[in-house]
């Protein structure tokens, strides 16, 4: 949940959405500052909104949050939308919290959907 000091006249800050994702995949801000190369002050300065990433950081987190840069910037109110995919394709990459699923819980997965 984003916090309420995240909000100007309704509007999320880039702050808050870095933090919302970044605990959504289980990162701490020093993880998420080596993933993309920064140091972890940098990551509480934007989390906090004392500061804002540069277009070049929007676009990395963009891709390792697998979001776009507009929903980073609060210019789309949502996460990219839902796609209806067969689970059963052997092609569709299931995940979980951006981790992929072994084998042998995607068969767990099936089994649980067929009993």
């Amino acid at each position: 949940m984003e916090d309420n000091h995240s909000y100007y006249w309704g509007i999320v800050m880039i702050g808050a959405r870095i933090k919302h994702l970044r605990k959504g995949r289980n990162l701490s801000q020093t993880m998420l500052g080596k993933y993309i190369g920064i140091s972890q002050t940098t990551v509480t300065a934007w989390e906090t909104n004392r500061t804002e990433p540069s277009s070049t950081y929007v676009t990395k987190l963009a891709e390792l949050f697998e979001v776009s840069t507009d929903y980073l910037l609060d210019h789309e109110r949502s996460i990219r939308q839902p796609v209806t995919v067969d689970l059963a394709d052997e092609n569709v990459n299931l995940t979980y919290r951006g981790r992929p699923l072994s084998k042998n819980d995607r068969n767990i997965i099936y089994q649980l959907m067929e009993d």
